[in-house]
């Protein structure tokens, strides 16, 4: 693409692709000098130019200025990096039907379930957490929301293998950075909103404001689905231009869960919308997932997909990795792994937990908290589960820097009444769960779902997954040591 087609009154030259990291090689690129938390791209403008910049878009002044490089100065370079990423690539989003999902909690599962739903109509991608899909290609996660250039690069990859549609993760950190500012989203679904990234945003104020940014922006024939039962729903589309759209079951909705029957492995949900009743059963499990399911439902009813269409496909979705993945290898006892990292993520597993342990059978629960975020939530974990856990085994979660067993000190600062252990190995600590449990006993496993990586303080190391972990487990010292015996 020549430079003169993204930009006014510049040279006739040919540019190859766009640089955001200085330290990528990027022949005939454009670098553009972002300023993030820790860095600024000014610094490294001289590094870009020797991986293949050819043109530099800065917001501040240049001090040594290269004769053979174009120099483009602009107020605002995260908007134009926007921009000309949009065009580079082709205005992807505009040639999909793009869903976004945003809220604390329930992200990857909303994304994932419109992804398994809906690519019984059309082909379907998702960005997010979990990984990057479309077709028969599945890759590891970047961020939860790519970067600006990735992220439109991925979405012409998508294009050109025909897909049509695609489910997003937008994290309020992502908003917050303008990742998603040229995305032309088609409906956008709100989740909730509890503790969770003040690190980062310092406030409740300031978290819930990122988040309003995406619905602010929305164009007039876009859709805006919001949880009405969760605090700042209607506030966060309080100036919404487009659509919107309400789904709950405590409040009055327009997608509304009159009751509900929460079993082992389906759940019953009678759903109330435009005047009429309809009976649900998917194989989807926990109050939370109730709420996610009806989300995604409305989102796709909104897009002018019936529910009575709908309904064959939410029987038996596709288990979402690392979210509510229920290990079965045949043992008396029940194993649930979950991504849960909030406090409002973990209550509400402990809830589904308690629902299924019988009466007199122990619920054991296995977390711990990452490294270097949002260190304020520690006690609150131990709260939750002092409330709910009856064998408490704290471990490590991406410890970064930080020690693994003084993160597990902070969070035992809430627990009062139940007893708790400290293993600080992920691996020995699932181990001796899976050895103290009973017949009907149920273990739940939080922080890292199917995650195959740790983050250490020299950057991400190769871990299995708790649920590779559990079953690994299961077979080496609970099936083995029974068959020995």
């Amino acid at each position: 693409m020549k430079l003169c087609e993204l930009f006014d009154q510049v040279p006739d030259i040919e540019i190859d692709s766009l640089m955001a990291d200085s330290r990528t090689k990027r022949p005939n690129s454009i670098f553009f000098c972002e300023k993030g938390m820790m860095f600024d791209g000014h610094a490294f403008v001289e590094q870009a130019i020797q991986n293949g910049a050819v043109v530099i878009v800065h917001s501040d002044p240049i001090e040594n200025v290269n004769k053979d490089v174009t120099y483009i100065r602009v107020n605002d370079v995260n908007m134009v990096f926007n921009r000309v990423a949009d065009a580079f690539y082709g205005y992807p989003s505009h040639h999909l039907l793009m869903f976004g999902v945003t809220g604390t909690n329930g992200k990857s599962s909303i994304s994932c379930i419109l992804k398994d739903i809906l690519g019984h109509f059309m082909e379907t991608g998702y960005i997010g957490t979990i990984a990057i899909e479309y077709g028969n290609v599945k890759l590891p996660p970047l961020l939860t929301t790519p970067s600006i250039d990735d992220l439109h690069g991925i979405l012409k990859d998508m294009v050109d293998a025909n897909v049509k549609a695609c489910t997003l993760e937008a994290s309020s950190i992502g908003i917050d950075q303008g990742r998603v500012d040229a995305v032309d989203f088609d409906c956008v679904i709100y989740t909730n909103l509890t503790h969770d990234h003040l690190d980062y945003h310092g406030t409740m104020d300031n978290y819930f404001k990122a988040k309003k940014q995406l619905f602010d922006s929305l164009k007039e024939d876009a859709v805006a689905v919001v949880n009405v039962d969760d605090p700042y729903g209607l506030e966060i589309v309080k100036d919404c231009k487009c659509k919107v759209v309400t789904y709950g079951m405590d409040n009055e909705a327009d997608y509304q869960v009159t009751s509900y029957n929460l079993q082992k492995d389906k759940t019953i949900i009678s759903l109330r919308c435009n005047g009429l009743e309809y009976e649900l059963e998917t194989n989807l499990v926990a109050k939370f997932n109730v709420y996610n399911l009806i989300g995604a439902i409305a989102a796709l009813n909104q897009q002018g997909i019936g529910i009575t269409q709908l309904m064959p496909f939410i029987k038996d979705i596709h288990q979402v990795e690392g979210r509510m993945h229920r290990i079965d290898e045949g043992q008396p006892f029940n194993i649930v792994v979950d991504f849960a990292h909030t406090p409002d993520g973990i209550e509400q597993l402990c809830r589904y937990a308690s629902a299924i342990t019988p009466k007199g059978k122990r619920i054991i629960a296995i977390t711990g908290s990452a490294g270097k975020r949002d260190t304020a939530k520690r006690p609150e974990f131990g709260e939750i589960l002092d409330r709910y856990a009856d064998m408490i085994i704290l471990t490590e979660d991406d410890p970064r820097n930080e020690n693994p067993v003084e993160i597990a000190e902070e969070i035992a600062t809430g627990i009062k009444n139940k007893p708790y252990v400290i293993i600080e190995g992920r691996y020995d600590a699932i181990r001796q769960a899976v050895e103290i449990a009973d017949e009907e006993d149920t273990i739940i496993i939080m922080g890292k779902g199917d995650e195959r990586f740790m983050y250490r303080e020299f950057g991400r190391e190769a871990y299995a997954g708790d649920d590779a972990i559990a079953k690994e487990v299961l077979e080496k010292y609970y099936f083995g040591y029974r068959i020995e015996e």
